[in-house]
């Protein structure tokens, strides 16, 4: 059993790596280097420190380094970078960053644990006072001083992801006027289009200004910045928040061969071993494998970064393994009121893996309509068409959603089909949940779609088709009159048996309703009329992201 144990990088995966073989084998003998002033910090909650959420810098950091040898035993070198890996000889130079000197430290067995580091355009002005990541502890005690300091007015945020999002809401609440730039055409990337589009359109409700399909170009000012310049505007900025995504930390690895996946993080197997003997890699630097498609593929999140520190602290202490056969990329979002949540695979990302897809989407509420303060909730669900099994999941609105989002994932993890979400036994009362829950709910139109009861159409389809096809409201007057799809005719879901003959049987039929109920009733009389080519607008008026007249 290894007695000598260093491992490079302090923040989620190396600290709790390290705790965790220390228990394991408490004559360990192990050390942690990392070039970062703090260890153990929630970077997770660095947007939230900068709105003032979480008012006090000592909230962010879990554990000081001193905090966490009198825990563990453990050492634990801030502000020491390590420079080269001499596998050979089982030892790694490392500089001390205050005073420029250089240690050797031998290692029996190395973790590494180098995270990922921001990713930066190469543009004009990106060196520019007031241009940040958010990254770390000390991103943010920088950006909050500015902003406590009340320098700034104005920040233009870059990148429509998680951090960037939060970033955003957290400087709007601050009364900062806030825009936010996004490459591809809807904010938060890894979702679906329709579910993006439905969380964009609240933010903007709140008063970010978003504009998606636009490329930052450069930066300007004098000094400090002042402008944003993308190739259709210009955005005057006291603040500029760089937050395009994250790259692995990997030329450490590299430079000593250790193999590098497809997705440019370093490749592990199941117990986060690396390709050359006693060494291993967790977090941020290091690959995972999808649950779904059991590809390689790159989550860097604390989550799965803890997940990973763990298994490798048992194995390197055991001979017994104990391994991560792969992650779903669960995560969850909370955008001022509005909480956003996925699992798995996205129907685009589904596709793309070659399954043949269904989906359904699916408004509920989070608990009983009469019990107070419930709220609505957006279900997508995405199934194989051919095994029926559940690939994954995006819930979306006010109501509580990492509940269903986290019963999506524990049934991806052991192969569930639709069919056994559809009747997965939950926990029922008013103030927790609908008698038939949100996900049980989808799980049923879904099951209706495979087996034909019913055949829907999603709001992308439906308004790229608008001039081909036939809508139809089955509402009432006065909520047809408040907002419906362009070029819909109204006929009330009790008057279709009288109504019918204005419809033209030969063309494609789209019903549409508040949340898709009273369409699919209305389905079934056109279906009792003979209508051959009928079908429902999935998720009704409430999901349907796009303008209305």
């Amino acid at each position: 059993m290894a007695e000598k144990i260093l491992v490079i990088g302090g923040v989620a995966a190396g600290t709790k790596a390290a705790a965790k073989l220390k228990r394991e084998n408490p004559k360990a003998e192990i050390g942690i280097v990392t070039k970062d002033e703090y260890i153990s910090y929630a970077g997770c909650g660095l947007p939230y420190y900068i709105g003032g959420v979480i008012e006090e810098k000592h909230e962010l950091v879990v554990k000081t380094p001193e905090d966490f040898k009198a825990v563990t035993g453990i050492d634990v070198l801030t502000k020491h970078e390590a420079v080269t890996i001499n596998k050979e000889e089982k030892n790694v130079t490392v500089k001390d960053l205050t005073t420029r000197e250089t240690k050797c430290f031998e290692y029996d067995q190395l973790i590494i644990a180098t995270g990922a580091s921001p990713f930066v355009p190469p543009i004009e002005g990106k060196d520019l006072k007031g241009v940040f990541s958010v990254r770390t502890v000390s991103d943010a005690l920088k950006i909050r001083e500015l902003v406590d300091q009340g320098e700034v007015k104005k920040a233009v945020i870059v990148g429509g992801g998680f951090i960037g999002l939060e970033v955003a809401e957290n400087l709007h609440e601050r009364n900062i006027e806030v825009a936010l730039v996004e490459l591809i055409d809807h904010i938060l990337p890894p979702f679906d289009e329709e579910i993006a589009l439905y969380a964009q359109n609240y933010m903007q409700e709140q008063g970010v200004n978003i504009y998606t399909g636009e490329k930052v170009l450069s930066l300007a000012g004098d000094a400090k910045v002042t402008k944003v310049i993308t190739d259709q505007r210009e955005l005057e900025a006291d603040l500029v928040i760089m937050s395009v995504g994250v790259r692995p930390n990997v030329n450490l690895a590299k430079e000593i061969g250790i193999e590098i996946g497809t997705t440019g993080a370093i490749k592990v197997n199941e117990y986060m071993e690396t390709n050359i003997k006693d060494i291993y890699a967790v977090g941020d630097c290091a690959e995972n494998v999808n649950l779904v498609t059991g590809k390689p593929a790159w989550y860097p999140m604390g989550s799965t970064a803890n997940k990973m520190g763990r298994v490798a602290g048992i194995n390197m202490a055991n001979e017994e393994k104990d391994g991560l056969k792969g992650v779903l990329g669960t995560t969850v979002v909370k955008l001022f009121k509005m909480n956003a949540a996925k699992t798995g695979l996205s129907e685009r990302d589904a596709k793309e893996a070659g399954f043949e897809v269904e989906t359904a989407l699916v408004p509920a509420n989070d608990k009983a309509h009469y019990y107070p303060g419930y709220r609505e909730i957006i279900t997508k669900l995405v199934v194989d068409k051919n095994t029926h099994k559940v690939l994954g999941a995006q819930v979306i609105g006010e109501g509580v959603v990492d509940k269903p989002i986290d019963i999506v994932a524990t049934a991806i993890t052991f192969g569930a089909k639709v069919e056994d979400l559809q009747k997965i036994d939950l926990a029922y009362a008013p103030p927790f949940s609908m008698a038939m829950s949100s996900t049980i709910l989808a799980a049923s139109v879904l099951t209706n779609k495979l087996t034909g009861r019913v055949k829907g159409i999603g709001p992308i389809e439906c308004k790229n088709r608008l001039n081909e096809i036939q809508v139809v409201d089955v509402r009432d007057e006065a909520s047809f009159m408040i907002g419906t799809i362009p070029g819909a005719v109204n006929i009330p879901s009790g008057a279709l048996y009288m109504r019918a003959n204005e419809l033209d049987q030969t063309k494609e039929t789209v019903l549409v309703c508040k949340i898709g109920k009273n369409a699919y009733l209305s389905y079934l009389k056109l279906k009792e009329l003979g209508f051959k080519n009928v079908r429902i607008l999935e998720g009704g008026m409430n999901a349907y992201p796009f303008e209305r007249e």
